[in-house]
């Protein structure tokens, strides 16, 4: 009796190991990196977020949720988390909507356009540190190109750093500033691969370009305006910190903390510079619940409101 003649799988559909432990050798580096860098540190912070830590004497005390609920009544805590509520609400929805208008305008076939997508794009290779001792320049208010315009040409000069309310301001356009060019590339991106018969279309039925844009061509951008919300969102909780550090140090002061210290602000502050580390891993493990708590609502309610096409 003839048997038929094995034949392996296409290349392309899945690999063959011989034997179920060479897969997790392959594995095993970059567990090892994950575990020792990410995994072990981030139990440890939680761990510690139930003591009393003093890190210069080495004592610890265990106090079970007592960080917890000292945070959470705390009113300096509270203006804290208000702030920053603010602060993400602002940079998110401007900073997108920016993007957004620059990334079309950048997308018209117009003379130069390679050029002004580049300058566009050139904030991006800025790191955040360089990026804040930039605008602390602008904004000095003695020596800054900005005081000195203003002066020259309102007789003003406003104490950019001093005034709580213009500290404000300034790190939330420098943040919207920073992650502009990041939005643009992806918008950019996805604006020079819309369907091209269908903005025609359109253009034929006379929708004028105010209506090809947010009846056509928005619709068509919501599976990266999904992502980019996200990511902004992560990063105005979490990349704030060093234009925080470098242009206020999180003052002026204001109420029952610095106006412009923002959660991880707070979280370094508690945790380097007063050395309550349990407080500081206690605001960790809050803005750890935090981040999957986003997530988890960008994944439940966010993908129903989103077109994919086909």
């Amino acid at each position: 009796m003839l048997r038929p003649a094995r034949t392996s799988p296409p290349a392309g559909d899945r690999a063959v190991f011989r034997g179920a432990a060479l897969p997790w050798l392959f594995l095993l580096p970059t567990l090892l990196i994950l575990a020792v860098f990410i995994y072990l540190p981030a139990l440890r912070t939680l761990r510690l977020a139930a003591y009393h830590a003093n890190v210069i004497l080495g004592t610890e005390r265990f106090v079970g949720l007592e960080n917890f609920a000292s945070l959470l009544q705390s009113p300096a805590y509270q203006q804290v988390a208000l702030q920053t509520l603010i602060f993400t609400v602002l940079t998110v929805s401007l900073g997108l909507l920016l993007a957004l208008g620059l990334a079309w305008l950048a997308s018209r076939p117009i003379r130069g356009a390679r050029l002004y997508r580049l300058l566009l794009i050139y904030p991006y290779a800025l790191s955040p540190a360089i990026a804040g001792t930039l605008w602390l320049f602008l904004f000095n208010p003695e020596i800054g190109v900005v005081n000195q315009l203003l002066g020259a040409a309102f007789h003003v000069r406003p104490r950019w750093l001093d005034d709580p309310f213009l500290a404000f301001a300034l790190v939330t356009v420098a943040a919207i500033w920073k992650g502009l060019a990041y939005n643009i590339v992806f918008y950019l991106a996805s604006i020079q691969n819309l369907p091209g018969d269908v903005m025609e279309a359109a253009q034929i039925d006379g929708a004028t370009p105010a209506q090809t844009f947010w009846k056509v061509a928005f619709p068509l951008l919501t599976p990266i305006t999904f992502f980019l919300v996200f990511t902004n969102l992560v990063s105005a909780l979490f990349d704030s910190f060093a234009l925080t550090d470098i242009l206020t140090k999180g003052g002026p002061f204001y109420g029952n903390a610095g106006i412009t210290t923002f959660l991880v602000y707070r979280l370094y502050e508690d945790g380097f510079v007063n050395f309550k580390t349990g407080a500081a891993a206690a605001q960790a493990a809050l803005m750890l619940a935090l981040v999957g708590f986003l997530s988890w609502m960008q994944f439940r309610t966010g993908e129903k409101r989103v077109h994919y096409g086909s």
